[in-house]
């Protein structure tokens, strides 16, 4: 029991900066969880993606005129996610280019203007710093804002919660009853950006996605209830930010890849056992059948 203790719960009773890093992955798997699940059932998981990229000039510039300032680089995160994601809107409404063509079009160049500004502005830890960031450096001001994002989300998606379920799963009826499904979409969107600000800051622009769409996914090999998912995604999200932390401080590896690799671990595990959608199951239902 002693041992167990010493590797599970002695590193978070014994250094503060622990406690700080494991809050701010519950914060980040509270609000991150459910809007990757959303994601994932309106089939825009590489649009999440292309979303974590567009914040980074937006941040490279906070990060120019403030140094590495967390209000700064955040404003400055959000307001360039906003821009992106309503001129990609605005291409695919005006022009005949797909939704996700324009945001892929879009993300790369944020991406690489984000990477020019901060080489220009900053030297090679600075760009690290800002693309895969370090969850094991949350500060209290950092943690102060992810929980803040975590709670604006959980409240907004409560009160959103029916419309934005159905524009996800039937936008056609919604828009037969004359419901407004542009400004669910765009609501959504603004807290998809707000998110993936949270989490660049622990994780990086490079990792935030990680923790918001693998949990995710995997939420849908298990259950087919849509509210299970939700409470399987934050589930998932939290315990791989704690296998993570564990693992860097155990071993010394990079907290942000350590938490997103095993995410990515739980995610191929359930691909082959999971009951729903796991490659196993579906072969043993198969094979029931044909006998």
């Amino acid at each position: 029991m002693q041992h167990l203790y010493d590797l599970l719960v002695s590193p978070f009773v014994e250094f503060a900066f622990m406690r700080r890093a494991l809050a701010g992955c519950l914060a980040l798997a509270l609000g991150s969880g459910p809007i990757g699940l959303f994601l994932v059932m309106r089939r825009m998981s590489l649009m999440g993606d292309a979303m974590s990229h567009a914040v980074l000039p937006g941040a490279a510039v906070g990060f120019m005129f403030a140094g590495l300032s967390l209000p700064a680089m955040s404003l400055g995160g959000f307001v360039a996610g906003v821009l992106v994601a309503l001129l990609a809107g605005l291409a695919t409404r005006f022009t005949s280019i797909k939704e996700d063509a324009s945001f892929a079009a879009f993300y790369l160049l944020s991406l690489s203007l984000g990477v020019l500004l901060v080489s220009k502005g900053g030297s090679n830890v600075d760009l690290m710093h800002i693309l895969f960031g370090s969850v094991l450096a949350v500060d209290d001001a950092a943690l102060y804002l992810v929980s803040g994002v975590a709670t604006v989300t959980l409240l907004t998606l409560a009160v959103i919660y029916r419309p934005l379920l159905l524009e996800s799963l039937d936008p056609v009826y919604l828009r037969a009853v004359g419901a407004r499904g542009a400004w669910w979409h765009l609501l959504f969107l603004m807290l998809v950006v707000l998110n993936l600000v949270a989490g660049f800051q622990s994780l990086g622009t490079l990792m935030a996605v990680g923790l918001m769409m693998l949990p995710a996914i995997t939420s849908r090999l298990w259950t087919e209830r849509i509210e299970t998912m939700l409470a399987l995604a934050v589930g998932i999200s939290f315990l791989s930010g704690l296998g993570g932390l564990l693992l860097s401080y155990h071993f010394e590896l990079p907290s942000g890849p350590a938490i997103i690799l095993l995410a990515g671990v739980v995610y191929l595990l359930s691909l082959l056992f999971a009951p729903v959608g796991g490659a196993l199951p579906r072969y043993i239902r198969a094979r029931h059948l044909e006998s």
